[in-house]
């Protein structure tokens, strides 16, 4: 009996997404190790052009781990694994504060320390990297350091009266003035992002250490989106807040919205907790249907919009079509209605036709409503890393396998 149009299309896409993995593992070991100071150079401008001065981040490095990790996790190559094992050992030496814990937010090219505040944001990617890979190796000391981690910011960062993390400490855990993540950002006490990455780490430290206390931190973080982070009506997510929770802001993240609703579910599912699986199953769809209002009629996800001012951005950036192939994926899974499958198809169609350089090697940042590519912006940086693009490829190429078991 011949295959249904639809199981066709999800070979094909398995097929992509894992040859498109091998492609972007295969620009990050050519391009970003720094062979004059070790670890990875800081910055590639879109034309390959290494910037050998430029500061390195503890996100970027992170992400470059937990990237190798993922993909040896699922590819068994040791040549991954290598690198994953670079990575791991640059952000021991270099960007781990001995002193008073925490990571640093950057390093200079040479590996010292340059910007040293807390941005509880990097270490929830540190622990969410170390925490893969410990899966790899299986090394003890990875895993203590996660762990250490984690405590770390549930004794400095953790609101014990309102519940929640507050976003940023000086190098020795004081209150800073400045808690932004990036220029672009308001200057409140918690944010979405922060919140929905400090989620993303604890579900994978909770797949190699079962604590209750950090059973209880998962449980504290869904409940956090359910109750404040989720708009109820509209189901965007809410991006920044004061202390108490009150609502700071009123700016749509497609990508956000869109990402939050599968990694929500991957923590309600990694405790257990069959109460919660079903409130974010329920959200879990609303988010996609939500996200959805901001796609483009060539099935590329539109960055956000701005109400007070009617204005959607129409640029259409990487990690947001990476986003929306899993997103989109994940409602289909949970629905079985063919639309969703048919969402995460065309947002890599569009990636393949638009998105991927395909003189160059890697994703481009993004592109403007008129298609040309966005001007300026970075091919590897502080906040371009293998991370959004690579797991896109590991989720939608392990969904699919699942859909066939």
């Amino acid at each position: 009996m011949s295959a249904s149009p639809i199981s066709t299309s999800q070979d094909r896409y398995q097929q992509e997404v894992k040859q498109e993995l091998n492609n972007i593992c295969r620009y990050w070991m050519q391009f970003s190790p720094d062979t004059r100071n070790g670890g990875f150079v800081g910055r590639i401008d879109n034309d390959n052009h290494i910037d050998a001065l430029a500061p390195k981040g503890s996100v970027l490095n992170a992400r470059i781990l937990w990237s190798f990790s993922a993909a040896y996790n699922l590819e068994k190559d040791k040549k991954l694994f290598r690198v994953a094992d670079e990575a791991f050992n640059y952000l021991a030496d270099h960007f781990i504060d001995k002193e008073f814990g925490g990571v640093y937010w950057t390093v200079n090219a040479s590996g010292e320390p340059l910007d040293t505040k807390k941005q509880v944001y990097a270490i929830a990617f540190t622990i969410y990297a170390l925490s893969e890979y410990y899966l790899a190796g299986k090394n003890e000391e990875v895993r203590e350091l996660a762990i250490r981690l984690y405590q770390q910011l549930v004794e400095k960062s953790f609101d014990r009266e309102k519940t929640g993390y507050f976003e940023a400490f000086t190098r020795d855990w004081k209150e800073i003035e400045d808690l932004r993540l990036s220029a672009k950002d308001a200057n409140e006490k918690k944010t979405m992002n922060t919140h929905l990455h400090v989620l993303e780490a604890y579900t994978i430290l909770y797949k190699i250490w079962k604590d209750e206390g950090l059973k209880e931190q998962i449980g504290l973080l869904i409940q956090n989106f359910l109750q404040h982070i989720i708009d109820g009506q509209s189901g965007h997510l809410i991006l920044f807040f004061d202390e108490n929770w009150t609502r700071k802001s009123e700016t749509i993240s497609y990508g956000h919205d869109i990402e939050a609703a599968w990694l929500l579910l991957e923590a309600a599912e990694v405790i257990e907790d069959e109460q919660l699986i079903g409130r974010v199953k329920e959200a879990s769809i609303k988010m996609a249907d939500a996200a959805a209002e901001g796609l483009s009629d060539d099935g590329s996800l539109y960055y956000e919009y701005e109400p007070s001012e009617q204005h959607l951005i129409k640029e259409k950036h990487w990690w947001v079509q990476a986003e929306a192939m899993v997103g989109f994926f994940n409602a289909y899974q949970l629905s079985r209605e063919s639309g969703y499958l048919e969402k995460s198809i065309q947002v890599w169609e569009f990636i393949q036709s638009s998105i991927l350089d395909k003189r160059n090697g890697e994703w481009f940042w993004g592109v403007l409503e008129d298609g040309s590519v966005m001007p300026g912006q970075d091919k590897v940086g502080l906040w371009k890393c293998p991370y959004h693009n690579s797991r896109a490829c590991i989720e939608i190429y392990r969904r699919i396998e699942h859909l066939k078991g």
